[in-house]
C-alpha cells in the first residue's frame, strides 16, 4: 500500500480546513451566489481572502471577482447588502457590507501600467484567469467559485497552493513585469514576510535588488502603509531584514539600514543593527494584546541616531554621546516625510529621547523630583516607556540583565508609592491662572505664564504644596524678580 506523499496530506488538510471555514459563511455565500447566477454571472471568493481561507485566518473581509461590471453588480446586491459604496467604482469595485462582513466585488480586469505611476489603466476583462494573473503573488491568486447552492470550488491555475505550502512568495508573471507595473508589490512582498512567514522566491529577491529604486514612483502615504502592516506582522523582524537586504530600506527608511556600523577589531561596539531588532522582538513580548504600532516603531527606532554620534574612544572604547536627542529629530524628520500625523511623530520621537533616561538613576540614586520628572515627561506614553526601557536590555550577561531589570523594578515601585501620595499623571501648579492674577494684581498676559511654569517646577521639586506655601513662594519669586529688574 502505498503511503500519501507528506505535501499531499498538508494540502488535503488545509484544503478541507478551508472548506469547513467558508461553510461557516454559507449564510453569506449562498444567496451572494444565488443572486449573481440568477442574473447570469459568475462569482469567486479571491485573493487575499482565499489565501486566508487556506491559512484558517480568514477575517470579515471578503474579497470576490466577478464578469458583471459595477452597475450590475450595484443592482444585484440592491435589497440584499446592508449598505453599500462606490467609492472605488472608477476602478472596477462595488464595496457592500452585510452584518459585521465587509465585501468587495471587482469586475475582472485586465490592466495595463505607463511605468510611471502605480496607477493602472482599468480594462475590463472577461475570464476568471486573466484576472488572477494581474495579481502581485501566486498565493493572492487562487479563488474559490460561489455556486448557486453555496458550494465551494477551488481554482487555482498559477500554483498557488503549491507555493503556499512552500512558505515561498513568487509572482504570477516576471516579477520584473509586476514590479515594473506597480512598484509598491516590491513592498508588500517585505510585508507578506512579516505577516505570513514566507520567503522570497530567488527570482523575486534578485528583481526587487535590481528595482528597489523603482520604489520611489510611490506616494509616500502608499508606502507608510506597508510600512505599518509590515511592523505589525507576526514576524516583523523577518520583513524589516529582507526589506534592509533588498534595498528596499535604502530607499524608504534609510535609517534603518544606516545602524549596520562597522565593527573593527580595535573600536568593539554591540551591532547597532541586531540590536535594534532584538529590543523589537523583546518590545513585541512585552506587548499587552493587541500589536502596538507605536511601541514597534519606537523599538526599531531608538537607537537610530547612534550612527551620526559614533566616537572613537582612547582605549578601544566606542561612545554615542546624545545619540537618543539626534535620534528623536531623525525620528522627527523621517516620519513627517512619510506622512504619518502629528500624534504618531510625537510619541515615537518622545519614547526615543526618553528612551536612556533611565540609566541616569543608577542604584536608586534619583530624588522623589526626578522621579516626578520623569514621570511627567512620558505622560501618557510611561507605560510604553516603561516596555521600551525593559525591551533595550539585550545584554548576554545574565547577572547584569538581572540587576537591570530588578532596578528597574524599583523604579516602578517608586512611580507607584509618590502616586499613591499625589496625582502623578496630571501634576499641575498648586495655584491656577485666576489665583495667580488675583495674588499679584496683574493681568492676563506672559507673566501669568511664567509665573505658572514657576509653580509647576516648584511642584515638581517638592511635591504638593499647601495654598499657603504656594502663595508665600510665588510672592518671594515675584519680589525677587522685581528686585533684579530694578
Amino acid at each position: 500500500m502505498n503511503a500519501t506523499p507528506p505535501d499531499a496530506e498538508r494540502r488535503a488538510r488545509l484544503l478541507r480546513g478551508a472548506h469547513q471555514t467558508l461553510g461557516a459563511l454559507s449564510d453569506v455565500l449562498a444567496p451572494l451566489g444565488a443572486r449573481f447566477a440568477e442574473a447570469g454571472h459568475q462569482l469567486y471568493l479571491v485573493g487575499g481572502s482565499v489565501r486566508d481561507a487556506v491559512l484558517g485566518r480568514l477575517g470579515t473581509d471578503l474579497d470576490f471577482t466577478t464578469d458583471a461590471r459595477p452597475e450590475q453588480v450595484q443592482e444585484i446586491l440592491r435589497g440584499w447588502a446592508d449598505n453599500q459604496w462606490d467609492t472605488g467604482i472608477a476602478f472596477g469595485t462595488v464595496s457592500a457590507s452585510k452584518g459585521d462582513d465587509q465585501l468587495e466585488f471587482t469586475t475582472y480586469r485586465t490592466d495595463t501600467y505607463d511605468g510611471v505611476t502605480r496607477h493602472p489603466e482599468v480594462q475590463y476583462g472577461t475570464t476568471l484567469d486573466e484576472d488572477l494573473v494581474r495579481r502581485d503573488f501566486t498565493v493572492n491568486a487562487m479563488a474559490v467559485r460561489i455556486d448557486p447552492d453555496g458550494t465551494v470550488e477551488f481554482v487555482d491555475p498559477l500554483g498557488g497552493i503549491d507555493a503556499l505550502l512552500a512558505g515561498v512568495l513568487d509572482t504570477p508573471v516576471a516579477p520584473e513585469i509586476s514590479f515594473n507595473d506597480d512598484p509598491l508589490r516590491m513592498l508588500r512582498a517585505c510585508r507578506f514576510v512579516s505577516q505570513l512567514g514566507f520567503t522570497l522566491a530567488p527570482r523575486v529577491r534578485e528583481a526587487i535588488v535590481e528595482m528597489a529604486g523603482q520604489i520611489e514612483r510611490i506616494t509616500a502615504e502608499r508606502v507608510r502603509a506597508e510600512l505599518d502592516k509590515l511592523i505589525l506582522g507576526e514576524y516583523p523582524i523577518d520583513g524589516v531584514n529582507v526589506m534592509c537586504e533588498t534595498g528596499l530600506a535604502d530607499r524608504v527608511i534609510p535609517e534603518i539600514p544606516a545602524m549596520k556600523l562597522e565593527i573593527d577589531e580595535h573600536h568593539q561596539h554591540k551591532d547597532v543593527y541586531w540590536h535594534s531588532l532584538t529590543v523589537l522582538r523583546q518590545a513585541i513580548d512585552l506587548e499587552d494584546g493587541d500589536p502596538d504600532l507605536v511601541l514597534r516603531w519606537a523599538a526599531l527606532l531608538h537607537d537610530v541616531g547612534k550612527p551620526d554620534t559614533k566616537r572613537n574612544e582612547p582605549g578601544g572604547g566606542v561612545s554615542f554621546h546624545h545619540h537618543e536627542v539626534v535620534g528623536a529629530k531623525l525620528v522627527r524628520k523621517r516620519m513627517r516625510a512619510l506622512k504619518y500625523s502629528k500624534q504618531m511623530v510625537d510619541d515615537v520621537s518622545q519614547l526615543v529621547f526618553l528612551h536612556l533616561r533611565f540609566h541616569g538613576y543608577g542604584k536608586g540614586q534619583w530624588t522623589d523630583s526626578a522621579v516626578r520628572r520623569y514621570v511627567t515627561d512620558a505622560g501618557d506614553l510611561l507605560p510604553r516607556l516603561h516596555k521600551l526601557v525593559r525591551a533595550d536590555c539585550t545584554t548576554r550577561n545574565k547577572r547584569r540583565a538581572a540587576a537591570l531589570q530588578s532596578t528597574y523594578d524599583d523604579l516602578e515601585a517608586r512611580i507607584a508609592r509618590i502616586a499613591e501620595q499625589e496625582d502623578l499623571a496630571r501634576v499641575r501648579p498648586d495655584l491656577d491662572g485666576n489665583a495667580i492674577m488675583d495674588l499679584l494684581g496683574i493681568p492676563a498676559g506672559p507673566q501669568v505664564g511664567q509665573a505658572w511654569r514657576y509653580l509647576k517646577e516648584l511642584r515638581l521639586d517638592r511635591g504638593p504644596l499647601s495654598r499657603e506655601e504656594a502663595e508665600a513662594e510665588l510672592l518671594k519669586w515675584w519680589g525677587e524678580g522685581k528686585q533684579a529688574q530694578e
